[in-house]
Order: structure tokens, then C-alpha cells, then sequence
């Protein structure tokens, strides 16, 4: 099985500074012997330890975003002394094993039909998710390969080859000339696994597939992250019967977590807004673009007659691939479709995605705006309608205050009021 990944281009350009071990033989990164340009450092949300014994744990931090994580890395044994790393981690919403170079390294020659080798044993992985990743050159540049269904599958089963396509962790006119995170293993939640034996070669059979990521964000999918898969279907099933009892609703809201949002601290805005319109939220924290449209395709919409859907979603997929602008369009372009299908008569009022990051410069905040200005030109301001209303959450420098969106992302109490009071003009337009 490969990466149904097609065309990778590859920057070829090389720094003189670069480590060129890589382009003449294989990469050993970790396998009990010594590589003296490849580190190993795990890291939580919070911060990192680099592994220089036997062992290496992060320090927790009282008061931080998780306070209680709980992340180690253990040298072990497979075949020899050694060879093999075993890590856990809990509590962290995040946590990684970093194989880091000290020097960047080449890797452009390996893009096409290159890959990972490893050994993997799954200990536990019931309440964890395990993603892998790599980082090419530049900004926008962190490529990750979900495998917390297949991780899942293989928990205690032993030790597991597996080989990655290196091109999955490409799109085109990434630079992998100066690479320093070539290959890492991503969690969150709990778990436990080990790994050995891993290193890097120019060709090689492959047994772990990927996403095509110029297709994914129209690629109908639920949302399988590890935080996600114990809730999310029941919530899906759960507004199906909602709808059957709000067949009347004139508003309905589709989107992510701050469409959810109405729900939890916008709940006293949104009734005292929109309960006289039997309205809808149908937000899920999380989605992107394709769970969206999972959602559409069974039947979250059906037996509905809206006068007007409001739209606002988007910013998941930027923040968590960080995806090209113009495939995100895409993907809400297809919602978009969809949606006219199953709700022919309702007018759509779609929004920008809302800013994030404190500052403009933000770089999560800079793909958003470049998907917005794509998605304005949607408008046909006959049965779709664009309204850009992000001014009213920014200062006069153009900053976000955590006094609206604490977290830099969701509205509190106070940005769900300045949201139903930017877009109410334009709302009663439209339910008329």
C-alpha cells in the first residue's frame, strides 16, 4: 500500500550549512546506537526535556494548560540493550517524541519514494490518539498523518513494522533541504507505546497510507480524533432528534466549537436572540470542513425548512493541518452545495471565519483572512450572502482582547453578544 499523494514537488536548493549524511546512505535516528546529529526530546503542551540517560520526563507546570501532564520516555530493550524507546504519557492534550536533528538535514532527494521505517508496539491506546509527523522548511510547514484508529487497532499486538511514505508528509513547494524535525510521533490523552529500529531510506514497500491533502476537506469524514470519537456520533444522533422537534426553526447555525459555543457561554445570548425563531446549533468543537459535510450527508439538515443558515466554520482546518487557504475555500464551497440541495429554499449567510491569534500578523490569522477573501466572491447575494463582521471583535490596532476571546479562538459571553449584535442587521434583512 502507498500515499495516494501525486506530483510532490520539492524544493532542491541546499544551504551550505546542512547536514549531508542524509543524501548519501540511510538515516538511523533511533535505534540504540548513536546518531550524534539526531536528538530525542519529548515535549507536552507546556515544555520539553531532552533524553541524555536512560530516561527523561517534562516538568510539570502549576498553572498552566495542563498542569497535571504526565510525559516520560524510558530506554528499553527489543533485540539488544537499548534499542528501543518506550513512551507514556497522560493527562496532556498534547505530547510528542521529537527525533530532532542538530543540523538540518537534506531530505529533498528522499521525498518521492522514501520513507520511514519503524518498529511500533501499541501497549495502550484506549483513551490516547498517535499521529505522525515531520516538518518541512518555513512557516505553515508541520505535516502530520493521523493514525489513532490504526493505532488503536494494533494495541497489544506486539511489536508492528511499519513504513510511511515520506511523500505524505509533502505538498507542493515544500522545501525539505533543511530539515529539523524529520520525523516525530504525536499523542495526546493516555497512552503508552514503544518504538525502535527507526530510520529513513530512499525507496522501500510501505504498509501505512495517507490522506490525499488536496482532497480531504471535501472528503466526507467524522471526526476521529482521540478527543473526539467517544462523543461526537452520539452528538451527531442527538441533533437528529432535535431537528424532529424543531421542524419550524427559521435560523439555523452550522459550524465548529464556537458555533457549539451558543450552547455553553453564549446559551443566554443565543435564547435571548434566537429562541424566538426555534432556532438551531448545530456546532461541533472540532469540525472541519469534511465533518461538516459528513454531517449534511446524514441527515443533520433533513426535514428542515430554514428562512436562513448562518455558516461560520473553517478555522480547524487551518489550525489543525494548517491547510492552503484555497483547499479550505474548496471545502466550504462543497458544505455550501450541499447544503443548497437539501435546503433549497434557505437563504445561506455565510461569515468569515472569525480571527484568531492576539495579533494581525498571527500566522493562523493571515491563512484565515486569505480563505475569507476566497470565500467573499460565494456570494451571489441572491441566495448566498457574505458578512465579514471580524472588526467588531479586534481593538483599534487591529489585536484580539482575551476580554472577548480568552483563548484567542472562542468567544466568551461578551464576543457571543458582539456577534449577535454585528450580524442582526443583516439577519432580519434576510428573514424578511
Amino acid at each position: 500500500m502507498s500515499c495516494n499523494h501525486t506530483g510532490q514537488k520539492t524544493v532542491e536548493k541546499k544551504s551550505s550549512n546542512v547536514n549531508q549524511a542524509a543524501t548519501t546512505q540511510g538515516l538511523n535516528l533511533y535505534s540504540g546506537q548513536t546518531n550524534p546529529n539526531i536528538r530525542v526530546v519529548i515535549e507536552s503542551p507546556v515544555a520539553q526535556q531532552v533524553l541524555e540517560g536512560s530516561s527523561a520526563k517534562v516538568s510539570k507546570i502549576a498553572g498552566s494548560s495542563a498542569p497535571n501532564s504526565d510525559v516520560s520516555v524510558t530506554k528499553t530493550d527489543k533485540s539488544a540493550s537499548a534499542d528501543a524507546l518506550t513512551f507514556a504519557w497522560k493527562d496532556s492534550w498534547r505530547a510528542a517524541l521529537n527525533f530532532e536533528a542538530n543540523a538540518p538535514l537534506d531530505l529533498a532527494d528522499y521525498m518521492q519514494a522514501g520513507v520511514v521505517n519503524f518498529h511500533l508496539n501499541v501497549i495502550e491506546l484506549a483513551k490516547g490518539g498517535l499521529a505522525f509527523k515531520a516538518k518541512c522548511v518555513g512557516s505553515s510547514c508541520e505535516r502530520k498523518i493521523p493514525y489513532v484508529l490504526d493505532g488503536r487497532e494494533l494495541a497489544g499486538k506486539g511489536w508492528q513494522h511499519l513504513s510511511v511514505p515520506l511523500k505524505c508528509f509533502a505538498q507542493d513547494g515544500d522545501n525539505f533541504s533543511g530539515v529539523r524535525l524529520p520525523f516525530a510521533l504525536e499523542t495526546g490523552g493516555e497512552g503508552k507505546l514503544a518504538i525502535a529500529n527507526v530510520n529513513i531510506q530512499k525507496t522501500g514497500n510501505t504498509n501505512v497510507t495517507c490522506p490525499d491533502y488536496k482532497t480531504v476537506a471535501v472528503t466526507p469524514s467524522m471526526l476521529n480524533e482521540w478527543w473526539s470519537i467517544s462523543w461526537w456520533l452520539p452528538r451527531h444522533l442527538q441533533k437528529l432528534e432535535e431537528i424532529k422537534v424543531r421542524k419550524n426553526a427559521q435560523v439555523i447555525f452550522i459550524g465548529d466549537s464556537i458555533t457549539q459555543g451558543w450552547e455553553k457561554d453564549g446559551f443566554n445570548v443565543f435564547n435571548h436572540n434566537y429562541e424566538k425563531y426555534n432556532a438551531v446549533a448545530l456546532g461541533f468543537g472540532g469540525d472541519r470542513t469534511e465533518n461538516v459535510l459528513w454531517r449534511l450527508l446524514h441527515g443533520e439538515v433533513d426535514g428542515l425548512n430554514p428562512k436562513v443558515a448562518v455558516l461560520m466554520f473553517g478555522t480547524n482546518n487551518t489550525g489543525h493541518r494548517q491547510e492552503k487557504p484555497e483547499l479550505t475555500a474548496a471545502g466550504i464551497k462543497r458544505d455550501i452545495e450541499e447544503l443548497q440541495k437539501r435546503l433549497p429554499n434557505t437563504k445561506i449567510l455565510l461569515l468569515a471565519i472569525f480571527p484568531r491569534d492576539e495579533k494581525p500578523e498571527g500566522e493562523l490569522r493571515q491563512i484565515n483572512n486569505r480563505v475569507n477573501a476566497i470565500i467573499s466572491t460565494f456570494a451571489d447575494n441572491k441566495k448566498i450572502y457574505f458578512l465579514d463582521i471580524n472588526k467588531s471583535f479586534l481593538d483599534d490596532k487591529g489585536n484580539l482582547p482575551k476580554e472577548i476571546m480568552p483563548d484567542l479562538l472562542h468567544p466568551n459571553e461578551k464576543g457571543y453578544e458582539i456577534w449577535a449584535k454585528a450580524m442582526e442587521p443583516t439577519l432580519l434583512k434576510l428573514l424578511k
